[in-house]
């Protein structure tokens, strides 16, 4: 199976939206530890669905799953990618559990535009090593 990555940062969302329905994603799986905090309003989950993020995606008729429990705790630490990898060495198959809600393909979705200064991208890396997915990050 396989799935994608993405980040929002500085990305306009009529070309946020386009990449996603080029890769026929289904459902954003929102790996954000707050995602109720992003700097751009329109990527923001807001208290109800038609406004912020949910709203955006339901434009374009792609699913909505925030998995908080992916979030990156560990961020305000430099060594913070071997901290989150160590973490999903621990319990990565409870915190994935989760993917199972998602309809496929989904895409993981941070803030961060590049991939690989995002916890995402362990994330990512953890399901192609431990579950065998296929993995392309919309950059």
């Amino acid at each position: 199976m396989k799935f994608y990555t993405i980040g929002y940062g500085g990305r306009d969302p009529k070309d946020f939206l386009y990449r996603l329905k080029q890769g026929g994603v289904r459902t954003i799986v929102d790996v954000r530890l707050r995602p109720d905090r992003a700097s751009m309003g329109v990527y923001t989950r807001a208290k109800s669905a038609d406004k912020g993020i949910q709203k955006l995606l339901d434009s374009a008729s792609i699913d909505y799953l925030p998995l908080v429990e992916l979030g990156n705790l560990f961020r305000a630490y430099p060594d913070w990618p071997e901290r989150y990898q160590r973490l999903l060495d621990r319990a990565g198959e409870l915190l994935t559990e989760g993917l199972k809600q998602a309809e496929q393909p989904f895409c993981l979705m941070c803030a961060e535009r590049d991939a690989m200064e995002c916890h995402r991208k362990e994330i990512a890396d953890y399901l192609v090593q431990r579950a065998g997915y296929e993995v392309e990050h919309l950059e």
